[in-house]
């Protein structure tokens, strides 16, 4: 457990250029908090205490302002920075080496008892404000932009920006289509 704790804290000053030392990302990093939490609810959750762990999840929403369903699987080294506002529903599958920014949302999209929820894989990245909805894989070492919407699979390696998400290189290319059909000459005609 103290290695963990430990391999968290060290995660935490590896991507956050702004950690100082180790107490302070022990005692004043919310998103470090809130995945601590986590897994206390998500070991009372795997032992069937459902009141338990979702009475956990809530204290640390309160406390962070970051909710994790107890039943979402995450795996080592995820890093919530900031962590104000972002919510990982009960069905998201969270990989190794993970980072995510405020306000991302991993959202269902099905009031079925199935899987409704992302899935991220290792090394993944997802920016501020991003939202995920229903069950998309983002493939290992991809980019979600910040402000994304992803309703769609993400390749790996691959960074998708926009609503709704595209791969950057193409949404370079719309927004180029875009622009070049909006200009007009001197003499007014497009």
């Amino acid at each position: 457990m103290f290695e963990t704790l430990r391999d968290d804290i060290r995660t935490a000053q590896a991507k956050d250029p702004a950690a100082e030392s180790a107490a302070a990302v022990l005692l004043t990093y919310p998103g470090l908090h809130a995945v601590w939490l986590y897994r206390l609810a998500h070991a009372l959750w795997t032992r069937d205490h459902d009141f338990s762990a979702r009475l956990v999840a809530h204290i640390g929403r309160f406390l962070t302002g970051v909710e994790i369903h107890p039943g979402a699987d995450i795996g080592d080294r995820l890093f919530i920075d900031h962590g104000m506002a972002t919510v990982i529903g009960e069905t998201s599958v969270v990989g190794d080496d993970v980072l995510l920014y405020h306000g991302v949302t991993l959202g269902g999209k099905s009031m079925q008892r199935t899987k409704r929820h992302p899935t991220l894989e290792d090394g993944v990245t997802v920016g501020a404000n991003a939202t995920l909805i229903g069950p998309v894989t983002v493939g290992e070492n991809a980019t979600v932009g910040a402000g994304a919407v992803v309703v769609d699979d993400v390749p790996p390696e691959t960074t998708v920006v926009g609503n709704p998400a595209r791969p950057l290189d193409r949404a370079n290319a719309d927004a180029d289509e875009t622009q070049s059909s909006t200009v007009t000459d001197r003499s007014g005609e497009e």
